[in-house]
């Protein structure tokens, strides 16, 4: 049998949509999904995080974090704790500490493992935004589907604080962070956090996020075919994630239909205007709004879902530019391990 490979493909009646020109070389490329091929992609991709090497800018630590003990998520199901996360620490050489840090979920529609861009993009928060980055190597769905992700996510944001002195981590400063899936799980361990009676994250960084499941917004009914991802591409992927219908309604598996949102912690939420995902995105920052939380909204124009991959693109550099800016303000607002 012939196996799709991660490689552009050409859809005959795609619609050409005016996006920028720094995006234009990606306007026919979107992932193979299918449950065949995510695996092989995983073990293709998977190896890539075993390759992150220090540099002379970087220190980078492998990490082997207990998963967490058995919670329930529904009254017929529970999370399995008999393994371990991998995770990487990016430390910044001469950084100050303790250090604030930066917990980081990546995307891939809970399904496709880390990127290069993933990593140079944690490398780069690291460096600009002076803060030590741990990134979470989380179980991807369809072997793992819900709630695995999540509580992957929230139990190594624990085990950080748990290990804050022993990794030299200031935890009045620990934000979360993530693109696409990965901005949905960092909303979701500021939830599990809330409800939990934890220590609740000092902001968010969402960067072009899946806030919920089936929506119906007008940006999820136009875009079908945008390149990288599209409404067809996100029923894909949430038809892997959320095999059990009774998850369906978890907030922790759409965390924009809670029935609260207070309490949760100063956010940044960045939209493509190409992406079906962009309107929940909007939608999630305004209910946050509503909720009492500073929120910073930033709509890019003429980008796509994905776009910061072109990272010498100009819009890619405010863009970051705009995240660190948001990371050193919340770092700068609070001193002081608590």
């Amino acid at each position: 049998m012939k196996t799709e490979r991660w490689e552009e493909r050409v859809v005959m009646s795609r619609t050409k949509y005016p996006i920028h020109p720094d995006f234009k070389k990606y306007e026919n490329l979107n992932p193979p999904l299918s449950r065949a091929v995510l695996p092989l992609m995983q073990k293709m991709m998977g190896p890539l995080f075993s390759m992150e090497k220090s540099t002379e800018q970087i220190k980078v630590s492998h990490l082997s974090i207990p998963a967490s003990p058995n919670q329930a998520i529904s009254s017929n199901q529970a999370i399995s704790s008999n393994h371990t996360i991998r995770a990487l620490m990016y430390t910044p050489v001469g950084i100050s500490e303790p250090a604030p840090c930066l917990v980081y979920f990546h995307g891939g529609g809970f399904a496709i493992s880390a990127s290069p861009h993933h990593f140079q993009m944690a490398r780069t928060y690291a460096l600009n935004a002076n803060c030590k980055v741990l990134f979470v190597d989380y179980r991807l769905a369809p072997k793992h589907p819900f709630p695995a992700a999540p509580e992957d996510c929230y139990a190594a944001y624990t085990w950080l604080l748990e290990h804050a002195g022993e990794y030299s981590a200031d935890t009045s400063r620990i934000a979360v962070g993530g693109d696409s899936a990965g901005g949905q799980l960092a909303t979701v361990v500021c939830l599990m956090a809330r409800d939990r009676g934890q220590h609740v994250p000092c902001g968010q960084m969402m960067i072009y996020p899946v806030t919920g499941r089936n929506m119906l917004t007008e940006s999820m009914k136009q875009f079908t075919d945008t390149p990288l991802c599209n409404s067809r591409d996100i029923e894909k992927y949430l038809s892997f994630y959320i095999e059990d219908p009774v998850n369906e309604k978890s907030i922790y598996a759409s965390p924009i239909h809670a029935e609260s949102l207070e309490g949760l912690p100063p956010a940044y939420i960045e939209t493509a205007e190409f992406d079906c995902l962009r309107d929940e995105g909007i939608l999630y920052a305004e209910r946050l709004k509503d909720a009492g939380i500073s929120v910073t909204l930033n709509n890019t124009q003429g980008t796509i879902h994905g776009f910061d991959i072109a990272r010498e693109s100009a819009i890619v550099k405010a863009c970051v530019t705009k995240r660190v800016s948001f990371l050193l303000e919340l770092f700068k607002n609070r001193t002081g391990t608590e």
